[in-house]
């Protein structure tokens, strides 16, 4: 079987990135599998055989004034990526193509072209683009609905793009083409693959349908990471420092939480971290919390395993939650935030500890309550990884996908 994977960065950006790639690797692998990809070029990406056809590069930060008005209309429908498309389909021939983030740098022009060769195409959803202009329902520090219905005009009363008129207003605008004049996501995709039970049922409730979603779990390769189960001296938060990711809410909890003897580690850069500092001195906190800024890979894993728990104290609707995958398989017990996908991959009072989102004081609790309950915080922290094996394992995530493109092949 061909396998055509479609992303618009071949390199690691964002954790999309990472799963688009590690699914190349992991179908590589596989027997009677040949897998081509479909990116944007650029200078960090991974050498690749098919590279030839990839669209050419744009930053959409750092180009002219006439330059931002050209890709402005490559936002809405890129003819180059639509040339360039059909023309790896010719020579690749693929069986079955599967789309990742095409948004913007690539634009659903492609989306016809594989209609007319008669190719079925899988779409995974790793935000919520397919309905919500800025991909999160997420606007001036709480969730925003308020493009139900395809308002997207709401987009640009809100300034829900980085609080920009102009740029709401061109998303507003592509939105409106895609999805209330085009239907060209509607008409192109046969099957859409959700990381979550939550996500799946959101997408219904503004009127996508459930019948073409398929929850689909994200996984991870434990057999990879060495656990730690010694508890440390600090709660760790790892993660992008915005307003979504809820980590001024859990300085407030761990000011207010009674227990003196842990400190709190934060690990990430992102907007948010010149008010996060400005915080911990509103809070009287500078020795007990320290920034580290960003860290990757085994640097990461060293900080993780060192910990005493990983708090997840997000405030948006978090589509799946892989941090928490990430501290389990590494030895850690995770506090998170009952919000979006979060409760899917938690196993509350066995494999975590689960906190009303937005709730101050649910979370000082639950900081207060694994402070002084060390033993209890190693056996579910055990649980934690033993769960994590079971229900999250690359294999059975490679053998669910394998076996979406085997339907879809044999129906087309």
């Amino acid at each position: 079987m061909k396998v055509l994977l479609v992303n618009k960065f071949n390199f690691v950006k964002g954790g999309a990135d990472k799963y688009f790639l590690d699914l190349a690797g992991w179908l590589s692998a596989e027997p009677n599998i040949e897998v081509a990809k479909f990116c944007m070029r650029h200078p960090d990406n991974f050498p690749d055989k098919y590279s030839k056809y990839f669209v050419s590069q744009v930053n959409y930060s750092k180009i002219s004034f006439h330059e931002k008005l050209r890709s402005a209309m490559r936002l809405l429908w890129s003819t180059e990526a639509a040339r360039q498309f059909e023309k790896l389909l010719k020579d690749f021939k693929p069986d079955v193509i599967h789309i990742h983030n095409i948004y913007h740098q690539i634009s659903p022009s492609i989306l016809p072209i594989a209609k007319a060769h008669g190719i079925p195409v899988v779409m995974h959803i790793h935000d919520y683009k397919l309905v919500c202009p800025n991909y999160k329902m997420f606007t001036n520090g709480q969730i925003d609905e308020s493009c139900k219905s395809k308002n997207y005009w709401r987009c640009v009363v809100n300034r829900c793009v980085k609080n920009s008129f102009l740029k709401s207003a061109l998303v507003a605008l592509e939105m409106s083409l895609h999805h209330s004049w085009l239907k060209v996501y509607e008409k192109n995709i046969d099957l859409y693959l959700s990381p979550s039970k939550f996500v799946k049922e959101k997408l219904g409730e503004w009127g996508w349908p459930k019948e073409q979603i398929k929850v689909v779990p994200h996984c991870i390769e434990a057999y990879k990471y060495k656990p730690s189960y010694t508890l440390g001296d600090y709660f760790l938060f790892f993660g992008r420092l915005d307003t979504e990711k809820g980590v001024d809410l859990l300085l407030k909890a761990f000011k207010q939480a009674k227990q003196q003897k842990l400190k709190l580690k934060i690990v990430g850069s992102g907007p948010e971290r010149k008010n996060l500092t400005n915080l911990v001195k509103e809070l009287s906190l500078q020795n007990r919390v320290e920034f580290i800024g960003p860290k990757h890979s085994d640097e990461l894993n060293k900080i993780i395993r060192g910990a005493y728990t990983v708090v997840v104290p997000s405030r948006w609707y978090e589509v799946f939650g892989l941090v928490n995958l990430e501290a389990a398989v590494l030895g850690k017990l995770v506090i998170a935030a009952d919000i979006g996908g979060i409760p899917e991959v938690i196993s509350n009072g066995h494999s975590g500890l689960l906190f009303k989102a937005n709730s101050v004081d649910d979370l000082a609790t639950k900081l207060d309550w694994c402070a002084h309950n060390p033993g209890q915080v190693e056996d579910f922290a055990r649980e934690a990884r033993r769960y994590v094996e079971t229900n999250f394992s690359q294999s059975k995530h490679i053998a669910k996908i394998l076996a979406i493109y085997k339907d879809l092949v044999d129906k087309k």
